[in-house]
């Protein structure tokens, strides 16, 4: 799109002026020879081309392209080269007073005053110099208004690449004024805090993080990187790493801009980082348990071929491992294995993500296009995380894609053709949600054309330990811990447990311990607390095959334990519980060694 036809609206409104104030016809057009603005019967052409659209022609308006002039025709008749198109009727041109509309040096179009009837022409010749200098002025107005849009174009295109970047992150964002109030947040934001941004913009920053170190930062105008900070919300503790910079108008500062991100997220992406880049094969996927050896030699089968894959599991089972290991293992392993969450992505950014886009697809979008993930898995595997969440008219496409393996990028009409293997995964029930009407059926038969069912961590009581000491040995590496194992009554707690969160609740539960620890083991007290809610109810004496003084044992330790965490550890709280239970310290502390209780 010109520059002028931009602002089309804003050029005929110009073209109705000139001509009601002198009484000649106008026309205007761009640098392609376009009619954007005219009167009489030129009004009637807005849109088509003049001078059949040659810009390299020698008939008046495509040389005025190439020039800088302003040019009088005062008999037409007298130009062969004047070109102009015949108006409907026996009317034609007869005088024209034309000239460049020139925008920082460059011409971006034409705008001429025109005589068709004689008294048109007599005002033209008589006053052709006052004319020149109306017409010049004219232009001059039209290349403002050009360059205002264009200016108003890049700045709204702007922004909007700043708002897609911020709403992106996977970090909360506060943008605070002077005084502390809040003038902006992201969708994150309003994840973090459970609020609307309409609720929370407006509000002042003490509401949502009380006492918070940035309001030093307004007064001071010194930053901070990367701090711990622990505030307390209705909705509960949020422990945030959160940085905070200002900014200044001036020497004045107008405000600061404040992020944060949940510290077990900011783990969790370190983690990631760390260990991104491993090519997983099925050897390390934990598991020696019969159900989880008849699942991995099915996968080992499967990663021999290159039809679509469905994996289904609860979360936590290990889906994106077995994905990994399924294109490591194949014959696509030298490809790139390219992951989406598709229930991660705006829903708006996430066809763009998937597919790509052309220059110009959308305000926003970069001038050079983006290719999307599949193209870029071409040759490789495209693994499609979460693919429950997919919006009914991405299913739609995505069905093409699987069925042709060609597409066509956002605003594009080039067809890209792309070899990948798809694998997707999905702790949903999809006949569920097609039975909803949630979910399309010829997609999930797609999609599922080789099926797999990671297995829970319930039920496979042979891999906990496996996994204890996995997990042990990653985080003594990851944190440079010397932590040599568990406790007896630390290893029953872990064994158990009911393990709803699977392999990930088992790996974050020994991550907790390895931060912890105290000593060179994992004991009770450095178990999570949800994992010792389940032991206090095994304080009751238990029905079992042990002996009696085993029991005995078992449930003393249980309760003094209980007392030790509701009391702590030190002197004083030691004798407060030996108080409680009817003991002297001496016994306390007797029996906190036959127990062995840490």
């Amino acid at each position: 799109m010109s520059l002028l036809t931009d602002i089309s609206t804003g050029v005929q409104q110009v073209a109705d002026a000139i001509s009601i104030a002198i009484g000649v016809e106008v026309e205007i057009v761009d640098d392609e020879l376009t009619l954007v603005g005219g009167t009489g019967a030129y009004r009637n052409k807005i849109g088509a081309k003049e001078e059949f659209g040659r810009l390299d022609g020698e008939y008046l308006y495509a040389r005025m392209l190439r020039s800088d002039a302003t040019a009088y025709i005062e008999d037409t008749g007298k130009y062969p080269d004047y070109g102009a198109s015949l108006l409907t009727g026996s009317a034609r041109e007869l005088t024209e007073i034309c000239t460049p509309i020139k925008l920082h040096g460059a011409v971006i179009g034409v705008i001429g005053f025109i005589a068709v009837q004689e008294e048109q022409r007599a005002v033209l010749i008589d006053r052709h110099e006052n004319m020149a200098v109306f017409v010049e002025k004219m232009a001059d107005l039209l290349a403002a208004k050009a360059d205002q849009r264009a200016l108003l174009n890049a700045a709204e295109s702007t922004m909007n690449e700043l708002n897609t970047v911020i709403e992106a992150t996977h970090e909360g964002i506060f943008d605070i004024d002077r005084n502390g109030y809040i003038k902006h947040c992201n969708s994150m934001a309003e994840k973090l805090f459970f609020a609307s941004r309409s609720a929370i913009i407006g509000g002042h920053i003490s509401e949502y993080m009380h006492g918070a170190p940035a309001l030093d930062v307004l007064r001071t105008g010194k930053g901070y990187t990367e701090r711990e900070e622990v505030y307390r919300t209705w909705k509960g503790t949020r422990h945030f790493i959160v940085t905070a910079r200002p900014y200044c108008s001036g020497a004045e500062i107008e405000g600061v801009v404040i992020s944060f991100r949940d510290i077990e997220e900011a783990h969790k992406l370190a983690y990631s980082i760390n260990t991104g880049a491993l090519k997983y094969t099925f050897d390390d996927i934990i598991g020696d348990d019969e159900v989880m050896l008849r699942v991995k030699n099915q996968a080992v089968m499967i990663a021999r071929g290159n039809s679509t894959v469905l994996i289904t599991g609860e979360s936590g089972t290990g889906k994106e491992m077995f994905a990994k290991a399924i294109h490591y293992s194949g014959l696509r392993a030298a490809g790139p294995f390219v992951t989406v969450n598709c229930g991660a992505i705006p829903e708006n950014l996430l066809e763009s993500e998937l597919f790509g886009y052309e220059r110009g697809a959308f305000t926003g979008a970069s001038e050079r296009g983006k290719i999307g993930k599949f193209e870029l898995a071409n040759d490789g595997t495209v693994f499609l995380d979460e693919i429950g969440d997919l919006p009914l008219h991405l299913q739609v496409k995505l069905l093409h894609v699987l069925q042709n393996m060609r597409f066509e990028r956002v605003g594009g009409n080039k067809t890209v053709i792309a070899d990948v293997r798809v694998i997707a995964a999905t702790n949903r029930d999809l006949e569920e949600m097609i039975r909803q009407g949630n979910f399309r059926e010829d997609l999930y038969y797609r999609l599922s054309v080789i099926p797999l069912t990671t297995p829970p961590l319930r039920g496979r009581r042979e891999d906990i330990r496996r996994l204890m000491k996995h997990f042990l040995a990653k985080y003594n590496a990851f944190m440079n811990k010397g932590i040599v194992g568990f406790t007896e009554q630390a290893e029953r707690i872990y064994e158990n447990h009911s393990w709803p969160g699977h392999v990930r609740e088992r790996e974050t539960a020994v991550e907790y311990g390895v931060n912890m620890a105290c000593g060179d083991r994992i004991d009770a007290d450095a178990v999570p607390a949800r994992l010792l809610r389940g032991e206090e109810d095994r304080t009751q004496p238990p029905e079992s095959d042990v002996s009696l003084a085993e029991q005995i044992r078992r449930y003393e330790r249980g309760v003094i334990a209980k007392r030790l965490a509701q009391y702590g550890a030190g002197s004083r709280a030691k004798d407060a519980v030996a108080k409680e239970l009817g003991i002297s310290r001496a016994t306390l502390y007797r029996r906190l060694s036959e127990l062995e209780i840490t």
